[in-house]
């Protein structure tokens, strides 16, 4: 029925285009295009790629959501106002065929989420006040989805607020996703306990200087949702922001989680990752240096790390028709690189493990969504933040079968994963013969199995299983069924807890059951509180011996409860580790390396100049230590910073530092500071190893036609490096944002405007820079009870909210943040200004502006074409 209302409803647009009607009423230009081979995209042999349909930005807006709808087609959302659309792309190998827009009448837009089910389009609303789950319908069998519910309100916006849609393996329900800036809907069950913590015991550096909007655990978020959209159930949490999720033919689910570039080069640096997304799953993302290691008991790894970028769609092969490598590939896009990848997962227990290939790649190509259309192709979108946005597909032409691919079936992991899904049966439910069950897994080498027993061991009542786990004598066993005590017992258990954690020999386990033991021993303190005097001796005096550990994990844990317990000697202790800590491994990126590309600068000079990730650790945990020191100490400490800083790594890199060395300050003597004042008033932010001269200025004020004029009459071969780099800096760009591994933290990163922004676009970002504002970057205007105004950034650092007051970021370069009490705020609101300056093109005349381009477009690399 849908299909031909479809077919009626683009059969009225039609004789209206003919009419002359919805051209002269504004709705758009060209709603028809013929499909055109796209040759600027690297593909792998075989495959081909067409450019489907180029958007009209100004009507149809910048796409970034697209799913699959009944009889062929696609549906497709603006990231704004514009609209829903219905997309009938041009038959594949006719090359007279044409692709038809048309837009759905219901008056919704800003979905970052879309999916056809039950019976009408449900659609994840993104925008403020307006962010929900609705679901469109057609109430009089016209073929126009013309009535809108909204089925749950949600409290969230923005590029880290709500996001995909999919069905559950059963097709009963759906699955739903949200970043971490997204609180969750009221909650009819969780598959995992909901109390969730930051599960940190020592104070916490949060990001950067730079602004925070990142909330509390826990983070971002999977969600099972009924069809009616009346029931939530928490699947999985701990997320930073997953923009899709997507399941195998098996019926595992699967999500590509984002970093934050700006930690790289500290040991909290989590890249960007694939992950196997289970019952109950924990991914333990936490703001600034909080993230949880990969290592910690309480949560999952990934089954792959990509490396620096911008997660957005993915989507498995499983109905294109493709090779059946690809057809069992998970595809995952990345906005910042301009990439899709083919992720190829090989079953490994309980879970995957994978290798990641370069799929396709262009740039600029911002590419947003991706689905798998009713012909066999790979469809997906680029656009976002208002830019130019494109509808284009990959179809396989090789000679290779095409034939749809039978499902892997490795005996063994049928078998893991078969008992995966029986413990987590027990997920969120009381069962009577969960602990029977669930126990003997606890210890099981295979951490996914272990996951899923000890979910299904928290899920069960205490007093069934709290004797077990206290009086448990195998130290892997021990260790889970202890933390998941210290996660469900309260303190009147805690001295039996400490006790039963006390009775194993941490340096005769293996290195797994004793990051366990002492994770149980950190969840203890952290809810339970700290022990007393006579319990902290005696964890001492079993700790203690076993540092140094000869493994940085184990030393990381060790000296973190030391540090924690104000162990005698542990300075003596930590101040050895850095010493003695070895260099770290750094990731194998060299494909950003060899292409210079994006990041691939910031990854070059890590390479040249490691950053000394462990021993910065070390150094955020000692720095909380008041007592104890020499002075010989003291300088021997603080000198490590100034020695750390002459490395390389992101944005934050060495605000980093700056923020752990102040906060160690703070537990200095008045006389210790004066005294470590020479050492102490090194600025660890590197000034640039060239003179940077004034610009000679604008004729007249550049505007987004007179500077487009000039690129188009002068082209951007043969600039200056040296004159685009000094433009940079002396304009003050280089205040707020950072480039090739080096500026300020307020703004974004521009190391990456390459592969995401065609040059009208990046023109139009910094002449009108109030024009598109990123609600990452969004400012807001604070007015205080005593009539003062303060315009900026509001930090969103949840531990300064409880402590009653705000940060607000101003856009003065090199400032430090404003600190206000909340008691005298009397408004906040959004700002419509950009916290850059507008009028900066203004002091660069036309070779400047056009030198400024190529060096932006260069990502900071002399030898670019642009140079040439």
């Amino acid at each position: 029925m849908f299909t031909t209302k479809i077919g009626a409803k683009m059969k009225r647009i039609e004789s209206l285009l003919l009419a002359g009607l919805l051209c002269s009423s504004g709705v758009w230009a060209n709603p028809r295009q013929t499909a055109a081979e796209a040759a600027n995209l690297a593909l792998l042999p075989g495959f081909k790629a067409e450019l489907v349909y180029t958007v009209p930005n100004d009507t149809l807006g910048s796409w970034v959501a697209i799913t699959t709808a009944p009889g062929g087609g696609l549906f497709v959302s603006d990231q704004f106002d514009a609209g829903l659309f219905h997309v009938m792309p041009a038959a594949l190998g006719d090359a007279r065929a044409e692709t038809v827009v048309t837009p759905v009448p219901a008056g919704i837009s800003s979905a970052q989420g879309l999916f056809w089910a039950f019976g009408g389009l449900y659609v994840h609303v993104n925008h403020k006040q307006k962010s929900g789950l609705y679901k469109l319908t057609d109430t009089d069998g016209n073929g126009d989805l013309d009535a809108v519910a909204r089925l749950q309100k949600i409290e969230g916006g923005g590029e880290h607020g709500p996001h995909a849609i999919i069905y559950t393996e059963d097709q009963q329900a759906l699955y739903i996703n949200a970043g971490n800036a997204t609180s969750l809907p009221g909650l009819s069950g969780s598959r995992a306990p909901a109390n969730w913590t930051e599960g940190h015991i020592l104070p916490r550096i949060w990001d950067a200087k730079g602004p925070s909007k990142s909330g509390p655990a826990p983070g971002g978020w999977v969600c099972k949702v009924a069809p009616d959209g009346k029931s939530w159930e928490v699947f999985a949490s701990g997320f930073r922001n997953e923009y899709d999720i997507a399941l195998n033919a098996q019926g595992e689910l699967f999500s590509y989680d984002a970093d934050s570039e700006s930690d790289m080069g500290s040991p909290w640096y989590r890249p960007t990752r694939v992950c196997h997304v289970v019952s109950g799953a924990e991914f333990g993302w936490r703001n600034g240096a909080g993230k949880w290691p990969v290592y910690y008991e309480d949560s999952l790894p990934p089954v792959v790390d990509i490396g620096p970028g911008s997660p957005t769609g993915i989507v498995f092969g499983t109905q294109a028709k493709f090779p059946a490598k690809y057809q069992r590939a998970l595809f995952i896009l990345d906005w910042t690189y301009g990439t899709i990848y083919a992720i190829h997962l090989r079953p490994s227990g309980a879970s995957y493990t994978a290798e990641k290939e370069e799929f396709l790649s262009g740039a600029p190509l911002p590419v947003t969504d991706a689905v798998i259309g009713a012909d066999g192709a790979l469809y997906f979108t680029t656009g976002g933040r208002k830019i130019q946005s494109s509808l284009y597909r990959v179809y396989y032409a090789g000679d290779a079968s095409t034939a749809p691919s039978e499902n892997q079936k490795p005996k063994a992991a049928l078998q893991a994963r078969a008992q995966r899904r029986r413990l987590e049966a027990f997920h969120g439910k009381k069962h009577p013969g969960a602990i029977r069950a669930a126990w003997p897994y606890l210890g099981h080498q295979d951490r996914f199995l272990r996951f899923a027993a000890r979910i299904a061991i928290e899920s069960q009542p205490l007093g069934a299983w709290r004797d077990k786990a206290l009086n448990e004598s195998d130290p892997q066993t021990a260790a889970l069924a202890l933390i998941a005590l210290a996660r469900q017992g309260g303190p009147p258990i805690q001295n039996d807890l400490l006790k039963a954690i006390g009775r194993f020999d941490l340096a005769g386990t293996g290195e797994t059951a004793a990051l366990g033991l002492l994770r149980a021993y950190v969840l203890s303190f952290e809810r339970m509180g700290r022990p007393g005097p006579e319990a902290a001796e005696k964890i001492i005096a079993q700790v203690e011996p076993c540092l140094p550990a000869g493994n940085e994990n184990l030393n990381a844990e060790l000296l973190r409860i030391l540090v924690y317990l104000d162990a005698p000697g542990v300075v003596e202790k930590g101040l050895a580790l850095i010493a003695e800590a070895r260099p770290p491994v750094l990731p194998d990126w060299a494909d950003l390396v060899s292409r210079n590309d994006v990041y691939g600068g910031t990854v070059q000079k890590m390479l040249d100049a490691p950053p000394p990730t462990q021993k910065i650790n070390y150094a955020l945990m000692l720095g909380t230590v008041r007592y104890g020191w020499s002075m010989e100490q003291r300088e021997a400490y603080f000198t490590f910073f100034n020695e750390a800083a002459k490395r390389n790594g992101g944005k934050g890199y060495n605000n980093y530092l700056a923020n752990i060395r102040d906060g160690a300050l703070t537990n200095c003597s008045e006389a210790e500071r004066l005294a470590l004042a020479p050492i102490t008033g090194q600025d660890l932010e590197p000034l640039p190893e060239f003179e940077i001269t004034a610009p000679k200025g604008a004729d007249a004020p550049w505007t987004h036609e007179s500077a487009m004029a000039a690129v188009e009459r002068r082209g951007l071969q043969g600039r200056s490096f040296k004159n685009g780099r000094n433009g940079f800096h002396a304009v003050g760009c280089i205040a707020c944002h950072s480039f090739d591994g080096a500026g300020g933290p307020i703004g974004p990163d521009l190391s990456s405007v390459a592969s995401k922004f065609p040059i009208p676009d990046l023109l139009e970002a910094i002449i009108d820079p109030s024009k598109v504002i990123s609600d990452q970057y969004a400012s807001s205007i604070v007015t205080l009870k005593d009539g003062t105004v303060i315009q900026g950034i509001v930090d969103g650092n949840p531990e300064d909210k409880e402590n009653g007051q705000l940060k607000i970021h101003t856009p003065t370069p090199y400032a430090e943040p404003v600190p206000v009490k909340m008691t005298d705020v009397k408004t906040i609101e959004e700002s419509k200004t950009s916290q850059m300056p507008p009028g900066l093109a203004n002091f660069l005349n036309e070779d400047e502006l056009l030198d400024l381009l190529a060096y932006l477009i260069s990502r900071g690399n002399p030898e670019a074409p642009v140079f040439k």
